[in-house]
């Protein structure tokens, strides 16, 4: 591994060597490690957190030059791209409903299920994890385990700057219909977004649920009902609303993950 990331790593600060064939050879194998889940732009690092791999990402970027445009056939669709789509859904354990689209370079966890949709590459989509249809994960971007990615959500992808971070959500998480979560944001664990709710790196998003607001930017607590919502701010013609996510209130500990969110979405009345 610690080879593979030289060689990565001297290409992309030197794009001349992409004419060579063992630059050529590593930065495939990269993508197939990242096609089979064997690697991944970004992972938990046991503290709490995530470790970003740069070096990945950057093989990735450097794969688009290699590849050669190509026209791709399937059934009554027809593609013009330089990516291939992944392929052997069977074998992987995953249900893919017609016309959804994972491209190769991306995993999609055994147990997953992808309605009519857009996996882009570099992305992970974990086991039990629901993209409902016409929802997309951006390049890169981490969906963990027994997600429910409601319909015309976006996840938002980064490739570079290498250094930035892909956004995330969590094991366990709700993201309601035409949600948005860009920028490298994180949802943590079990979070419950209700539908519309907007997050970006500058996103307020504000627990209101104590007695003073606590505002947030870039993550959303574990476990927090979260909703749209607006504050007055002052501009030089006037005072006007400005969007913001407002915690409402926390998911109940339980052992069984459907119930404690069917509660939440019955107790804090969130539409999805």
């Amino acid at each position: 591994m610690q080879s593979l990331q030289r060689t990565i790593e001297a290409a992309w600060n030197d794009r001349s060597l992409l004419a060579d064939p063992a630059v050529i050879t590593a930065v495939q194998e990269v993508l197939e490690m990242l096609d089979a889940g064997q690697v991944r732009i970004a992972e938990p690092d046991g503290e709490g957190g995530w470790r970003v791999h740069e070096w990945i990402k950057k093989a990735v970027v450097l794969y688009f030059p290699l590849q050669q445009m190509q026209t791709i056939e399937l059934g009554p669709y027809e593609y013009h791209d330089k990516i291939p789509l992944k392929r052997n859904y069977a074998a992987l354990g995953v249900r893919v409903v017609p016309p959804a689209v994972a491209r190769y370079g991306s995993f999609i966890e055994k147990g997953a299920i992808l309605m009519p949709s857009y996996v882009n590459i570099g992305a992970y989509v974990g086991g039990g994890t629901m993209v409902d249809t016409w929802a997309t994960v951006g390049s890169c971007a981490q969906i963990g385990r027994n997600v429910h990615l409601s319909g015309g959500v976006g996840i938002g992808g980064v490739l570079e700057p290498p250094q930035a971070a892909p956004t995330i959500i969590e094991d366990d998480c709700f993201i309601g219909s035409r949600c948005i979560v860009v920028e490298g944001a994180r949802i943590e664990r079990e979070a419950v977004l209700g539908a519309n709710v907007v997050i970006t790196q500058s996103t307020r998003i504000i627990d209101v649920t104590g007695e003073a607001p606590v505002t947030y930017r870039g993550r959303v607590p574990a476990g927090s009902v979260v909703i749209p919502g607006s504050y007055s701010k002052q501009f030089p013609a006037g005072e006007y609303q400005v969007p913001c996510a407002l915690i409402i209130g926390k998911r109940q500990e339980s052992t069984d993950k459907k119930v404690s969110l069917n509660e939440a979405l019955r107790e804090y009345n969130v539409a999805v």
